[in-house]
């Protein structure tokens, strides 16, 4: 089975598109996604973006989304020293590239600010991975 860690604007992505994972993939995302996501949905209401019902309803197939949530000690320790050895003052990105170093096969996302930074720190593989399985 292949592991893939998703962000939240590829788990929005992924509803927003009707798009089906693979069954031979695993889902893996830290802990913290789902709250993600549903931040992501209320600035898109406020800037009109979506409408309230449309945001809660594509929240709710974010929820029904089968994926392996962490958030343990030792993978914020790893994202901890991410940040720090490349200079950055949040620990969003560094976190999914440490869950992707012990948790996961590659990176998977649609944002290309997070691909760039992965690049040369984890394997990021392209979206269609999650598709087909590969």
């Amino acid at each position: 089975m292949a592991r893939y860690v998703v962000d939240a604007p590829t788990v929005l992505h992924l509803v927003d598109h009707g798009l089906a994972v693979h069954p031979s993939v695993q889902l893996v995302a830290p802990s913290s996604i789902r709250s993600e996501a549903l931040q992501r949905l209320l600035q898109d209401v406020a800037v009109g973006r979506r409408t309230e019902a449309a945001a809660l309803q594509v929240h709710e197939r974010v929820t029904e989304l089968k994926m392996r949530l962490l958030g343990d000690r030792v993978s914020r320790g790893t994202a901890w020293r991410i940040a720090r050895e490349h200079g950055w003052q949040t620990l969003r990105d560094a976190e999914h590239l440490a869950i992707t170093r012990l948790q996961a096969d590659a990176l998977v996302t649609v944002d290309p600010e997070l691909a760039r930074l992965a690049q040369g720190v984890v394997p990021v593989a392209p979206l269609e991975a999650l598709l087909d399985g590969r």
